[in-house]
């Protein structure tokens, strides 16, 4: 009986630190940037990234990081999509001195949008790059 309730007790245990585990990393993804950005008053290289966000929405927090070195941390919101990013990607948008910004990114495999700034993001000059 002992045996039982503690073979129950670990298989639980399995399962909920398997769950954290998939859920970490369900908050991460990589990208690829095509051109010089700017998220936050920082400027973005061209550049592969890691990139991962805490929170569950709408509110998140994102951190950008390029090897294990934090190059940007800045909130964006967490929306849902019918549809599956179908690759990692990113929206940009023109500034007026002709320099670009970070708008949104979209982790491939996910239907989820990390959108930085609402308004820009909804503008119809914005674009999208893609890994």
């Amino acid at each position: 009986m002992k045996l039982s309730r503690i073979s129950v007790a670990l298989f639980g245990a399995a399962l909920l630190l398997s769950s954290g585990a998939i859920a970490k990393d369900a908050n991460k993804t990589t990208l690829h940037v095509n051109e010089k950005l700017s998220v936050e008053g920082k400027t973005i290289n061209p550049g592969n990234y890691k990139v991962e966000w805490n929170g569950s929405g709408p509110t998140v927090q994102v951190t950008l990081l390029q090897g294990n070195q934090t190059v940007a941390t800045f909130p964006a919101h967490l929306t849902e999509q019918t549809t599956q990013n179908p690759a990692n990607a990113y929206g940009s948008v023109e500034q007026p001195d002709g320099s670009r910004a970070l708008t949104a990114i979209y982790p491939g495999g996910n239907h989820v949008v990390l959108q930085l700034d609402h308004d820009a993001a909804t503008q119809q000059s914005a674009s999208q790059g893609s890994k």
